[in-house]
């Protein structure tokens, strides 16, 4: 597969060139393109989808994540929204926060005990 450094130096391309690169069909980037709100390629007057390379290197990921990594299309949203917000989503529910809170007193009480 095609890895983002050697896409070649171009401000857009065509359906057909990057289903090339990415070795898909077009008919599976147009449905990637209904999955993933990132890819949003620009119309030509002609109403021919134009890519730039940032949707190229995501078409690139998405690929890599489904066809080799094996993610499923939302296990692949749900990563790249989580990579995209770096990581900063909370994951811990309330009552874990709520057991470890007890927990830190706790150990402050025994912290404070020892002093």
């Amino acid at each position: 597969m095609m890895r983002p450094e050697d896409i070649p130096d171009k401000l857009y391309f065509k359906i057909g060139e990057v289903s090339k690169m990415a070795e898909v069909a077009p008919h599976v980037l147009r449905y990637w393109e209904s999955e993933f709100n990132d890819i949003n390629p620009k119309r030509a007057n002609s109403k021919q989808r134009l890519y730039r390379r940032v949707d190229v290197e995501l078409i690139l990921t998405i690929k890599s994540l489904l066809h080799e990594r094996g993610f499923t299309i939302a296990g692949a949203k749900k990563f790249l929204d989580e990579s995209q917000s770096g990581g900063n989503k909370t994951t811990a529910s309330k009552p874990q926060l709520k057991t470890i809170k007890e927990e830190l007193r706790e150990l402050q009480s025994m912290l404070s005990k020892k002093e």
